[in-house]
Formats: C-alpha cells, structure tokens, sequence
C-alpha cells in the first residue's frame, strides 16, 4: 500500500496488530495443546524434548499462516472496497 489517507494507514495498522495479536494466541494455544503433557505428566526426556520441539515449530507454522491469512484477506478486501468505490458497511 502506497500513500493513502491517514485512516486508511490506521486501518492498516489495526489490522497489523490484529493479525499478530490473534497469532500469538493461535501459537499459544497450539504450543500448549502439544506440549502440555510434558509438562503435566512425567515423562521421558526424549519425549519431552519432541513435544517442545513440535509445539513450537507447529505454533510457529500456524501463527504465520493466520498472519499471511489475516493481511491477504484485509489486502483482498480493501482492494474490491476501492474497485468499487463502497465501504465495507452494509447499506440499511
């Protein structure tokens, strides 16, 4: 996006810090979902290891698709918005 208003760049912002936001909760999710038998049962070492080590990559994987997600559809959005000419607010 190349110059614009100023409330199109702060819409821009707020959906930034909403794809983010929301991805670190989907990544915090997704890590304790895995990882957490770890830490609630006694487990061995290897086992422990593995599921920290895939907690993590999944959660990462996961939290950069919804990123990608989230701004692809925001980008999709804004474009047909400005095809048209219309707003994204239903006429009553």
């Amino acid at each position: 996006m190349t110059g614009g208003s100023r409330a199109d760049r702060d819409a821009t912002t707020v959906e930034i810090g909403y794809a983010l936001v929301s991805a670190g909760f989907l990544g915090a999710v997704v890590f304790g979902a895995i990882a957490g038998p770890a830490a609630v049962w006694n487990l061995p070492h290897r086992v422990t290891a593995a599921l920290l080590l895939t907690g993590a990559v999944v959660a990462g994987l996961l939290a950069v698709v919804r990123v990608v997600h989230v701004l692809r559809t925001y980008e999709r959005g804004r474009r047909e918005r400005d095809r048209t000419g219309g707003t994204d607010t239903a006429a009553p």
